[in-house]
Formats: C-alpha cells, structure tokens, sequence
C-alpha cells in the first residue's frame, strides 16, 4: 500500500505550516483563549480562503471533494500549532454528519455556508449518564401534532457550544434509554425558544457547554438521517471524527518532541548539555518510536474512516485510538519530565501540548473504551 501523499496535499500542509509560523505563534494563541470567542475570526476566515473549511465537501456544495486522509494531514497541523478554531466540531464532525445523512434540501442550504465560513455547528450526542455510549439517549422529541417535533432533555459537554450557530442534537423518538433503534438527529437553532446553554472553558483553553432542553420546537425538514434510526450516520461521523482527533495528538506528539529535544540540545548541567546524558537519550528514543508507530495507526484510521464496513472501520478506528491515547500519555508525560519544572508552568507551550493530548484522549472514548470495543469488534469477527 502506497502511504505516500500527493503533491497537493504536501502543499496544503506547507501553507498551513507557514500560516502558523507567521500569524499563530503561542502567545498569540495564548491572548486568543481568554478572549470573548476563545478563537480567531481573522484565522477562521483565512481558513475559508484556503479551502480548508470546503475540502471534505462535495463540489456541488462549494467543496473541494476531499477525503478523510486529507482531514488527517490538517488535523496534524492543527495539532501542532494548538490551534483553537471549532474546525473539528464544525466540519469534521457536524459537516461531514450533514454531509452524508442529511436530506439534499438541508446539504445544499446548509454545506456551502460552512464552506465559505459563516456558519458554526456543534455536535451534542453525548450524556453524563451515558459517557461514551450514543445509544444512550434520554433527551426525547415528541410530536407536536403539527409535523414538527418538541426536543426536551440534557446534553453534556458539548464542544465548542459556545460559539454555534446551530447544534446538531440527538433525541430519542421511540424505544428506551439505551436502545439502539428510535434515536433521530436533529439540527436545532440557537435562538431556539427553550434552548439554554451554561458554558465554561474546559482545560485545555477551549470552551465547551452543556444543553438544556425545554420543549424545543423543530420542524420536520430539521431531521439529520432516517427516523429513528440515525445512530449508524451517528457512530460513522464518530469514527472520522476519532480519525481526525488521533492525527491531532500525532501532530502534537511531533510537536512535543521537536521542543523536548531542543530543551535537551540547550539546558546544561554539570558543565555540559543534559541531552548527553545517556538515561535521557534513552527516553528521548522512546518518545520517538512511540509518535511513529502512532503516526502509523493514524494513518491507518484515516484509510479506514471512509469505509462502509462498520465492523472494519470500528477495529481500525478503536485500535488507533487506543494505542495512540497510551503513546500519547508517554510522551506527554516524558517531555513534561524532561523539562523538569518548567515542563508544568503556563508560560512554556509544553503544559500546553500536554493538557490537549489528555483532553483528546478523553474525548470520544478513552484508551479503556476503545480497547474493550476493539476487543469486542475481534470477538465478533467470523472465524
């Protein structure tokens, strides 16, 4: 298998190398996570006018037809630079869902507009009682007896909340809590009537809300995917999602690495720099070996995102996101340490890279979750 990547896609990510470098240094980042928005509407426009926000897209929505290895080689990017723009909330998640399950009257009102970076969507599909399972959906949409729905119940930490526009929701129209069959996905306005958000900053500087529910009105053509049985768009927008979420952590991995290395090259102790110290070169060759062999299971979930077979994408994607959130863990953990005390305060980018590794790992099932699903996807493979 050729893992080699096109020109074009080298250059995408060159130019948003160079973006990064240019515009979107760490304390600038550092200003933009304690401002109103939490992000950059100057980046996020700079976004658009790269393509970035209409790649996944079809052309006939103003996109540019990429694919879920294209995602990857962004979200690594991403990773390495920190940025705090709802990209991932956005287009990989809420886009792409509506991309492929919504009615053709909702993808051509809605697609172009993320293209061209006017409209912001967050995906809220999770509950506290729940955690990481989508079957488990108490938020329930009743008819209203006029073709439309009424939405009442509660969703947990949503990211990036704050800052939609529109929120993809999924509620239970039939069946109990926890049943597979009987949830629908529906996209619901902001200014919604009986929709309330509390917000909060999460840890690693960007923000996140949680939604109350109180008979929301919906029409009928808000729907996202077939009634009552939307969890397979659900759980296939998931699997892209966690592709993407494990190119970011490769991408601060590499990141982490490049500064640790530096840090070691400089810092002297004893008259010589510490990176001579052979117990240290050590460390430093197992965090290299642990970001490769996660760049490769990274890539292996971004072949698989876009397959139609659930039960290969749900090992390839459960099996990358279980290795990559434990190499993740020791590399994080490795460069705090070896930058000693500084590795932990607010000033240096490394705390940084560390607090975002440990939220991607806890976002979308952890390491634990993921390795009982890939588990479970080998049981139920035929012999």
């Amino acid at each position: 298998m050729d893992f080699s990547y096109s020109e074009e896609q080298l250059a995408l990510q060159d130019t948003l190398q160079r973006f990064i470098t240019r515009e979107y240094d760490f304390e600038t980042r550092r200003k933009l996570a304690h401002c109103d928005v939490g992000f950059s509407s100057d980046a996020w426009k700079q976004y658009g006018d790269l393509g970035l926000l209409a790649l996944p897209f079809a052309e006939e929505h103003g996109g540019l037809g990429g694919n879920a290895v294209d995602v990857m080689l962004i979200m690594e990017m991403f990773g390495r630079g920190l940025l705090l723009e709802p990209y991932f909330s956005t287009v990989v998640l809420s886009g792409c869902l509506i991309r492929d399950a919504a009615p053709k009257a909702m993808q051509t009102a809605v697609l172009p507009v993320i293209a061209q970076g006017k409209l912001f969507v967050a995906f809220a599909a999770y509950e506290a009682a729940g955690r990481y399972d989508l079957s488990h959906v108490a938020v329930r949409a009743v008819d209203d007896g006029h073709g439309g729905w009424l939405l009442t119940g509660k969703k947990s930490v949503v990211p990036d909340a704050p800052s939609a526009d529109r929120f993809l929701v999924s509620a239970r129209v039939a069946g109990g809590v926890g049943d597979r069959d009987g949830i629908s996905m529906f996209l619901v306005e902001r200014s919604a009537p009986g929709l309330t958000l509390r917000s909060y900053p999460t840890q690693c500087g960007r923000r996140a809300a949680d939604l109350r529910l109180e008979k929301v009105a919906v029409s009928a053509e808000s729907m996202v995917g077939s009634r009552a049985l939307a969890l397979p768009a659900i759980e296939r927008a998931v699997d892209r999602g966690i592709a993407a979420l494990c190119a970011e952590a490769v991408g601060i991995m590499l990141a982490l690495n490049e500064a640790t290395l530096n840090h070691l090259k400089t810092r002297k102790q004893f008259g010589v720099p510490i990176g001579k110290f052979q117990a240290l070169q050590h460390r430093m060759a197992d965090m290299f070996i642990a970001t490769e062999q996660a760049r490769s299971m990274a890539i292996i979930a971004a072949v698989h995102a876009d397959s139609d077979n659930a039960g290969e994408r749900r090992r390839a994607i459960s099996g990358a996101k279980t290795y990559i959130g434990q190499a993740a863990r020791l590399v994080s953990q490795q460069a705090v340490q070896l930058h000693g005390g500084m590795g932990l305060v607010d000033e240096l980018i490394v705390s940084h890279y560390f607090k975002r590794l440990t939220m991607i790992n806890m976002s979308l099932g952890d390491a634990d979750y993921h390795l009982a699903r890939f588990s479970g996807a080998l049981e139920a493979q035929p012999a």
